[in-house]
């Protein structure tokens, strides 16, 4: 199969239809290096990836639960809460660092830039024999879980989830409410 070809079947594989073995250190490192070949205009790098380690994931799991906790939510999904840092075999954060201080790049592209990162990403990973999704939801929105990824100006955007697909990807239904490429009138 050629690289369009494989390519063309890459789909967002969730923490249930992953597996161990996750991608190992080196292929993590090699598939951060493609992603940084997203557009980067005055070379900012707008974003990067923190990997959550196996024995880090209890730690997040509480933080998760607090962040539950915190804005109100029922009894069962604070309960449910710790497990969601422990589903899948390969973690990371996607933590964003837009700066609005640079006129020659405003952030709309740096933002852009992020998106193409993670989409680099997923394709090396996807490349590389493993399934992998973006994920956000509430916890990246929480102070504290922000506190505990970022730095100062920076944002946690996402999660990545990755691992050994235990079933094959599927498309979504493509039924776009308008065309996705049309000519200039």
């Amino acid at each position: 199969m050629d690289l369009l070809e494989s390519l063309a079947t890459r789909y967002s594989q969730g923490p249930r239809q992953l597996a161990a073995p996750g991608p190992t250190r080196a292929q993590l490192e090699h598939a951060v290096a493609l992603a940084a070949r997203a557009p980067d205009h005055l070379g900012l790098a707008p974003w990067r990836f923190v990997l959550v380690g196996a024995g880090q994931r209890a730690r997040l799991g509480e933080l998760f639960a607090a962040a539950a906790t915190r804005r109100g939510a029922p009894a069962a999904e604070v309960e449910r809460a710790p497990h969601h840092a422990a589903k899948a075999p390969v973690l990371l954060a996607v933590v964003a660092q837009v700066r609005e201080d640079v006129a020659e790049v405003p952030p709309h592209e740096q933002w852009m830039s992020v998106g193409a990162a993670v989409m680099n990403l997923l394709d090396a990973l996807h490349l590389m024999g493993f399934g992998a999704k973006l994920l956000s939801g509430d916890s990246v929105h929480d102070a504290a879980v922000q506190a505990a990824f970022c730095g100062p100006g920076e944002r946690l955007v996402a999660w990545v989830v990755c691992g050994t697909p235990t079933t094959p990807g599927r498309a979504r239904p493509d039924a776009p409410s308008k065309p996705r490429l049309s000519d200039w009138a």
